[in-house]
């Protein structure tokens, strides 16, 4: 094979069968295609597409250019939930504890967080003493054992993917369904869960901002995982405003332990449950979502899911009594309320901006190399439909930094929208995709 050849295939809308397919993936992950031809190739593929077959044959391979892990060791059904992400998401925090404590293995590999703040790894070090890192016999004994393991992923999980979405980046490419889907599901394919559900998010704060695009990737997502032999289930999530209130490391773990504590947010423990439900029902714990509801409902009244976060935190070196005591958590030296400066209704909050005034204060990565400050971020006091008062506080700023502590409070007042009507918030659970097509919620 020539991949001049496969450029030119897929150049002139041709399919590409099985073996070319691999043939590519593999000789460039080995070095041996160079990044001119594979890019040629990835913009073939923007212009002429893949279709289905296509699509999970390109997974597949993304998934086999590395590690598999092998999570057969652990007993019962795994299942994995994975999110496009968005602001303020620190669902991982919350549901992981939830669906443990209801008896179902959560073996959980997350990466760290490039943009407005870190990823759970990043969060979850928050804890003293935390540890990210697992062997895999450490990893597979802690899921056994408490039911759950949160660690960063191996080095050589989906090579293939990491140095092809390096170069999508650079060469305008990322926008492309076949692109996007095999690139989250070939990590998802390869951490050996044997379900997955994903939380696809749509609105300001998503990548996709649009709903009909989010579901054409759920589709897709649901296609390539039902395809590859996982039971695979896509809900759309809004994220036209954050989840919760908290966006920065510290802040969102403090939310999220409030959530298990039953002190939450309304929006961020809904959609707790709902994935939840979906997590169980595929686990096999239950075959009704609103049995499986009651079940995830129980675990947060009776305590036991704040309990399995502790147990969590000590399995992995870290200190738990900060579950318990949520002061202790590192501070910053510059705390800010932000009044309104007007009278009225929150129509619309900018996510990408809430986003951007957390990577301001340092709280998330503008290249790998950056350092995170886990104690920066931004509290919200107020959602799309609350009224505010001229001088009542939005948002509480915390920084450790005057100079971005002042762009970042410019930064929020312009993402409020504040108008004298009356406002109503999206729903926050839209749709849900499954191999039999799409309903609403």
């Amino acid at each position: 094979m020539r991949m001049y050849d496969l450029i030119e295939k897929k150049r002139d809308g041709f399919e590409l069968d099985t073996d070319e397919i691999r043939y590519i993936i593999s000789e460039y992950t080995n070095g041996n295609i160079p990044d001119y031809q594979m890019s040629a190739f990835l913009m073939a593929v923007y212009f002429k597409g893949m279709n289905k077959r296509e699509t999970l044959d390109l997974t597949m391979a993304m998934r086999d250019s590395g590690d598999i892990l092998d999570l057969s060791g652990i007993e019962g059904i795994k299942v994995d939930k994975h999110s496009t992400g968005g602001v303020g998401d620190k669902v991982s925090l919350v549901l992981g504890p939830m669906v443990a404590a209801c008896g179902v293995p959560v073996a959980k590999m997350s990466g760290r967080g490039l943009g407005h703040t870190g990823g759970t790894i990043d969060k979850l070090e928050s804890f003293e003493g935390y540890s990210t890192t697992l062997s895999e016999e450490k990893f597979i004994s802690n899921v056994n054992n408490i039911k759950i393991a949160i660690a960063s992923q191996t080095a050589n999980l989906a090579p293939a993917d990491k140095k092809i979405y390096a170069l999508r980046d650079v060469t305008a490419t990322v926008d492309n369904i076949s692109l996007i889907a095999s690139s989250i599901m070939s990590k998802k394919l390869a951490s050996g869960a044997d379900a997955i559900v994903l939380d696809v998010k749509t609105g300001s704060g998503a990548f996709m901002k649009e709903e009909k695009d989010a579901i054409t990737l759920a589709q897709e997502m649901v296609s390539i995982g039902n395809g590859a032999g996982k039971d695979t289930i896509a809900i759309i999530t809004d994220m036209d405003q954050p989840l919760g209130y908290a966006v920065g490391n510290a802040l969102e773990v403090k939310e999220a332990i409030d959530t298990l504590d039953g002190n939450g947010p309304d929006d961020l423990i809904e959609l707790c449950y709902v994935l939840g439900s979906y997590m169980l029902v595929a686990a096999g714990k239950t075959e009704d979502a609103d049995m499986a509801r009651v079940m995830l409902e129980k675990v947060v009244e009776d305590k036991s899911a704040l309990n399995k976060l502790a147990e969590l935190v000590e399995a992995q070196g870290g200190d738990k009594s900060f579950v318990y005591e949520t002061e202790k958590f590192s501070k910053p030296s510059i705390i800010m309320e932000v009044p309104s400066v007007e009278t009225g209704f929150v129509e619309k909050i900018d996510t990408s901006d809430i986003g951007a005034v957390s990577l301001i204060l340092g709280g998330g990565r503008e290249t790998k190399e950056s350092e995170i400050d886990l104690s920066v971020g931004v509290v919200l006091r107020k959602k799309v439909g609350d009224k505010v008062e001229q001088g009542e506080n939005i948002a509480t700023l915390y920084a450790n930094d005057l100079n971005k502590l002042s762009l970042a409070k410019d930064r929020l007042l312009n993402a409020f929208c504040i108008t004298v009507t009356p406002a109503k918030a999206q729903p926050l659970i839209k749709w849900i995709v499954g191999k039999n097509g799409v309903k609403r919620y």
